[in-house]
């Protein structure tokens, strides 16, 4: 099984480039653990990661 650690902006330009400008740097920051590497995912797979990353880095964040 292939693992292998990407940051969250090279899964968006390969598969989603479309929503990179909607992105926070550091959410595209955030690395990212896919378990078959990223030749195995899709899109679908791609905005899943995304939704998790953006709650992930908002998660501290204070509203007012």
């Amino acid at each position: 099984m292939l693992v292998e650690t990407v940051k969250l902006s090279t899964i968006v330009m390969r598969l989603t480039p479309e929503l990179y400008p909607f992105l926070k740097r550091s959410e595209l920051d955030f690395e990212i653990v896919l378990r078959n590497g990223l030749e195995a995912l899709e899109a679908e797979d791609a905005m899943e990661i995304i939704q998790y990353s953006i709650s992930e880095n908002q998660k501290d964040a204070l509203l007012h």
